[in-house]
Order: C-alpha cells, then structure tokens, then sequence
C-alpha cells in the first residue's frame, strides 16, 4: 500500500467519515464499511520470534484501527495433511460429494436482516463488566511481556464495545449481556496478545561455558553434566586377552604404531594419549520463555543505558556480578525469602547475560573478553551502540 492512502484510510477506519477540503469549503462524507483485510507474512513464513506488527510490516496506527487479529500458522499435522491431500485427489478426480447446509442463502439473509435492526442497549452490570476487562487489558499490556501488536488504548475499549453489540445481535437479544462483553473480551485478547512465540534454548548451566585447560568445562558432571565415555580404571579389567598378549602384528595397519605387539602387557604409559578414548561431555539444555527473556533484556539494557552519559567523564558502567545483583534486587518482591529460587534465578540471569554478550550482541565487555568465570564476573559492562529496545 502506498503511504499516503494508508495515511488517508486512518480517519475512514476510525471515525467513519472522510474529510474534503477544496477551493476553502470542508465537507465530511460518511464512509460506514468494514473491513476484512488479509496480509501474507514476510519471506511467505511467519517468524513466531516477532509481533504481528514486524511480520506484515504494517504501521501501527493501521493496525490499531483493527478490532480483530487471527494469525493462521501452517504446523505439519499428519491427519490434516492426510485430508487435504484426500480431499484434493478427489476434486482432481470429480469424486467429492456436495454438502448440504442446514440453512439456505435466503435465510441466512433474512437472518443478518434482521440482526441488523436491533440496536442493543447496555446495562449497568455489562459496563462494570467492560471496565473491568479493559483494565486488564491495559495492565498486561504495561508488564512488558506480552507480545503484542500494539498499544492497548482506547481504541480497543471501543471495539469491545463493538463486538458486545454485535454478539447481542447476533443473540437476537435487546440488551447486552455480562456473558456477551466476556466473549467480547477473550476475542479480544487472544487476537492481539496472544502470539505464540518460541523459547530461548541455552545450553549448559551457569556454572559451565569457560574451558579450564585439562580438556572440559569449569563445571563438573555433578554440576548439570552428563559424562560419556570409558572409565579408564574398568578398562584393566575389560579385555584381559588384548592385556596379556597384546595386538597381533599387522590386525589394525603398522605394528610399529601399535604397543604391546611384544607379548607384553600392554601398560599405562605405553597407550598413547591420542588413543585413549575421548570424554565426551553433554550439558543440559535450559530453557527460558521469550517473553521473560526479552524481560531481562529490556531490563538490563535500559538500565545499563541510563548510567552512559553524553560526557564520557560522567559516564558508569557496571560489572557482570553488579548486574546480576541488581536485577535480583528488582524481582526480590517476586522470590520471597526462599534461597532456591534465589540461585535459580541468578543462574537464569548469567545464562541471559551470557547470551547477550556472545550471540545476541546486545551487550559488549569493556576491554579484553573474559577467559574464565571469574573473570566473567569482574567484566565491565556496556550496551551495543547499534541496539535499539523493542
């Protein structure tokens, strides 16, 4: 769509009307339609990561004037492939059956008739109702974690209105029922919060990620680690034939590379190092919702910026552990006194942290990068430049 008509269609979808200046005389034209639009994502596939505003790359004034939102994903399912893939075979071979509808064209438009001349009034209990489900619309949209298209405003207090008028009518009914603002409302919501979004996986624990020189990780198996492999004490006991007399001369390629080709024990350090066989460590995976991730993010990254200042003399920047800290003490209320939910917290922030600086590039380390996690910990801390908060 051009900008300027879909800046000229704004007042069209709000107010109804279109206003015309020329040659000095105002005029207002009704314009009553609806609309019923359809957008195709962008690249053909909806990114699950992202708001319904970044994937059909329309503006948000548009889509505040819309009062619904459906986002129809294409997931493989085995049993609806199966039916359209059957249903397609017989339309190709001029074998599928009609179906009957319970109601023909004609009643169906004298029924939309006669829904449209009742004009629906609320009742006292219905406004309360109304009140009610647009506060809570307006605090979950202030949390920071729903995902949604935009703004909770006024806009969509009136739309409830709309769908409760209509869910009367569609009733037959002259008043609007609390039942009916309720429908009104969960429409509402699952179309414009509620967009499915995938979740952050990150491996390994907090205690992990960093190499101490010996061949694995900081954290130890006890620490979240599964080890796999052979241990080698097990091994003296494993093949006492292969122990006793060793390889045959010429079995696996040149028998000068091989010990223990001399009808001797094979001992300990005759094995070279590279055959012995190699620990293989497997870390957990630990997963974090996108709307709590992109919580600490925001968080993090806001208050980091507001300690930067235009005069480098006045800026300050916090360490890794500060941050860490200060984050605890920003969801202290939501903890409590209880100490396991403490360090699980403070292991998930590390984990986010350590995300930002490496992948998301969203925060970078002043100086040089840490080796170890106590140096990860005294690592001064800083936004990207180029980083810009949803």
């Amino acid at each position: 769509m051009d900008p300027s008509d879909a800046v000229a269609i704004h007042e069209a979808m709000e107010q109804q009307t279109i206003s015309i200046t020329k040659a000095g005389i105002q005029a207002t034209l009704n314009a009553r339609a609806s609309i019923l639009a359809a957008a195709n994502p962008i690249y053909g596939r909806y990114d699950r990561t992202k708001t319904l505003k970044s994937n059909v790359a329309l503006s948000a004034p548009i889509l505040s004037r819309f009062d619904l939102f459906f986002v129809v994903l294409d997931d493989c399912n085995i049993a609806a492939d199966t039916q359209v893939a059957r249903h397609i075979m017989n339309v190709h071979r001029c074998e599928e059956t009609t179906v009957t509808p319970p109601f023909t064209t004609e009643q169906l438009r004298r029924y939309i008739r006669l829904a449209r001349t009742i004009d629906p009034k609320m009742t006292p209990e219905s406004q309360r109702v109304l009140v009610d489900c647009y506060r809570k619309l307006r605090q979950g949209d202030t949390l920071g974690r729903s995902r949604s298209a935009y703004r909770i405003t006024v806009r969509q207090l009136e739309s409830m209105i709309r769908l409760s008028e209509a869910m009367a009518r569609l009733h037959c009914d002259n008043e609007i029922q609390p039942s009916y603002v309720r429908q009104a409302f969960r429409l509402l919501k699952t179309s414009i919060i509620q967009v499915e979004t995938s979740d952050v996986e990150m491996d390994g624990e907090d205690d992990g990620g960093f190499n101490d020189g010996e061949g694995r990780d900081d954290g130890d198996a006890a620490e979240g680690e599964e080890t796999q492999g052979v241990d080698p004490e097990s091994q003296e006991g494993s093949a006492p034939e292969t122990q006793a007399f060793g390889r045959h001369p010429g079995e696996f390629g040149n028998e000068e590379t091989q010990p223990g080709t001399d009808d001797q024990p094979a001992t300990e350090g005759d094995v070279d190092e590279e055959q012995q066989p190699p620990v293989q460590t497997r870390k957990k995976k630990t997963k974090i919702s996108f709307e709590e991730y992109e919580a600490i993010t925001n968080a993090v990254a806001t208050h980091l910026r507001s300690l930067e200042s235009d005069d480098e003399s006045r800026s300050r920047h916090l360490k890794w552990k500060e941050v860490v800290q200060w984050y605890l003490e920003q969801v202290e209320h939501e903890i409590g006194d209880s100490v396991e939910m403490l360090e699980e917290m403070r292991k998930k922030i590390n984990l986010v942290i350590r995300r930002l600086v490496n992948v998301d590039m969203v925060l970078v380390t002043l100086g040089d990068p840490p080796k170890n996690k106590k140096e990860e910990q005294q690592a001064v801390l800083a936004v990207h430049p180029n980083y810009v908060s949803a």
